[in-house]
């Protein structure tokens, strides 16, 4: 049996967005381990020891229990270019901590620093980020994305952003993409979409 992950922000002693990380938990456990009792991730942070300064990212490997809990100091690396590489990979509701086909897409990236996934003709994501599209009136998310992040959650329950299907042979008619999740809060990566993207 695989197991998942809860990659939550902790920043200054603060956990974000847990409200969003324990019923993506939850759905896990009733899925794949439906007779135990479901962890309260806010009492596990809580009796842990954390710290109290810095960005931190909190790193929750579960399976029918907490298996690993670390504190990694975050940094956010700069993503400035995008190559396309097309994947068969499914969509799913959970974080899988096996990520062999997601590191294999990103070897693909050739001279880039990302890559932007392709299914069936349509975006679904980075490696590691959610992305929404700007088409000058509204940031626009692929409607399949392969994994939905609690930032996506997020910013779709404010209105922030719309789902929408969008295809591979129309990103030319949006202004710019934004990579986005856990870790990274919406607007710290947008990058200009030009003529010479690379497909």
């Amino acid at each position: 049996m695989c197991r998942f992950i809860e990659s939550i922000q902790l920043k200054d002693g603060v956990f974000k967005r847990l409200e969003l990380h324990q019923p993506r938990l939850q759905k896990v456990m009733a899925g794949f381990y439906p007779n135990v009792p479901v962890i309260d991730l806010a009492h596990v942070l809580k009796q842990s020891e954390y710290p109290t300064e810095g960005l931190f990212k909190c790193r929750v490997v579960y399976d029918s229990e907490i298996r690993q809990l670390d504190f990694l100091s975050y940094a956010r690396r700069e993503i400035r270019t995008l190559r396309v590489v097309e994947t068969n990979m499914a969509s799913t509701f959970y974080k899988s901590e096996d990520r062999s086909a997601l590191n294999a897409a990103f070897v693909k990236r050739a001279d880039c620093d990302d890559v932007l996934l392709v299914r069936n003709g349509l975006l679904t994501d980075s490696s590691y980020c959610n992305v929404a599209l700007f088409d000058g009136e509204n940031w626009i998310t692929p409607r399949l994305p392969l994994i939905y992040g609690v930032n996506r959650a997020q910013l779709l329950s404010e209105g922030k952003l719309i789902e929408k299907d969008i295809k591979l042979d129309d990103i030319l008619n949006f202004q710019g993409i934004c990579l986005f999740n856990a870790m990274i809060e919406f607007g710290e990566i947008t990058i200009k979409i030009s003529s010479d993207y690379h497909r």
